[in-house]
C-alpha cells in the first residue's frame, strides 16, 4: 500500500536559453485571465459597461503584485525593504505575501471605485469588491497550485497516506509532509464555487459587503489553522507563539465578520437607472 506521494514535478514547462516558462507563472496568469472573463460575464449580467473590465484588470494586476511584494518584505524581510526598496519592483519577484496582496487589492479597488461610483455605472467599492472576490478566490486556487508545482510553502512532517515527499526541495526532501499548498488551493476553489453560486442567486440584490466578508472569514479563518500544518517561512517565526500568517489572519477575519454583519443591517438600494437598464435588457 502506498504510504505517501513522491512529488518531483519539474517546475519548468520549457525553456529557451536563459528564458523559461514555469507552471507558477502560467497558473498566475491564467487566474487573472479566466477571472476577468468571469468579471465580464458579471458586468454584462448586471448591465455594467463590459469595457470597464479592461481598466479593472490593470488595477488588479498592479495592486496585486505591488501589494504582495511590499507585504512580503514588510512582514517577512523588513530589513530588505528598508535598505533595498527597489527590490520590490525588480525581477525575479521572489516572495509574494497573500496578506499584502489582499491589502493591495482593496486599495486598488478603492481607487478604481472612486472613478466609477459617481457615474451612471454606480460601481461602488463594496459592489466591486463583492464581485472581485469571486475571481480572487479562483486566482488564489491557481497560485497555490503553482506553489505546489514549485515545491514551496511545504507542510510539516506527517504519516498520513496523502503526504507528499517534495523531491525538488533540497531543504525538505525525503520526509513525507502535508501538501499544505494543495489544502489551500482546494479551499480557494471551494469558496470560488460558493461565492459564484451566491452571486448568481442574488446578483444586483447581493447585500453590499456580504461576499467580501464571507471571503475574508473563509480564506483567512482556514489560513489561521493551516499555518499549524506548515513550516514557518522565516526563522524569527519559530520564536513567536503565532506565526506571521496567523497574526495577520486575525484582523482579516474580524474585518470579514464586520462586513457580513453590516451587509445585513444595510438595505440594498437599486437606483432608478439600474432598474431601467434591467427592464430594458
Amino acid at each position: 500500500m502506498l504510504q505517501y506521494i513522491i512529488w518531483e514535478v519539474n517546475p519548468e514547462i520549457f525553456h529557451i536559453g536563459s528564458f523559461s516558462v514555469r507552471w507558477y507563472g502560467l497558473l498566475f496568469a491564467l487566474g487573472f485571465l479566466i477571472g476577468m472573463q468571469i468579471m465580464g460575464y458579471i458586468f454584462k449580467k448586471e448591465n455594467k459597461p463590459v469595457a470597464d473590465t479592461d481598466t479593472l484588470l490593470i488595477y488588479m494586476v498592479v495592486a496585486t503584485i505591488l501589494g504582495a511584494r511590499i507585504g512580503h518584505f514588510l512582514f517577512y524581510e523588513p530589513e530588505v525593504l528598508l535598505h533595498h526598496p527597489l527590490t520590490v519592483i525588480t525581477p525575479p519577484f521572489a516572495g509574494l505575501a497573500s496578506h499584502g496582496a489582499t491589502i493591495g487589492i482593496l486599495t486598488g479597488l478603492w481607487l478604481y471605485s472612486r472613478r466609477k461610483e459617481s457615474r451612471l455605472t454606480n460601481q461602488t467599492f463594496l459592489w466591486v469588491t463583492d464581485r472581485i472576490v469571486i475571481v480572487v478566490a479562483l486566482a488564489g486556487a491557481c497560485i497555490r497550485f503553482g506553489n505546489l508545482m514549485n515545491s514551496e510553502i511545504v507542510g510539516r512532517p506527517t504519516d498520513l497516506p496523502w503526504a507528499f515527499v517534495f523531491m525538488n526541495n533540497a531543504e525538505y526532501a525525503k520526509i513525507p509532509r502535508h501538501p499544505a499548498q494543495l489544502y489551500e488551493s482546494i479551499t480557494c476553489f471551494v469558496i470560488f464555487l460558493v461565492l459564484l453560486w451566491f452571486w448568481n442567486r442574488y446578483k444586483e440584490r447581493t447585500p453590499r459587503g456580504s461576499m467580501l466578508g464571507i471571503f475574508l472569514i473563509w480564506i483567512f479563518g482556514l489560513r489561521f489553522f493551516y499555518e499549524y500544518l506548515k513550516e514557518n517561512q522565516v526563522p524569527f517565526e519559530d520564536k513567536l507563539p503565532l506565526n506571521v500568517g496567523q497574526i495577520l489572519s486575525i484582523p482579516a477575519v474580524l474585518m470579514g465578520i464586520y462586513f457580513v454583519i453590516r451587509s445585513y443591517q444595510t438595505p440594498v438600494v437599486i437606483s432608478p437607472q439600474e432598474e431601467t437598464r434591467k427592464i430594458e435588457s
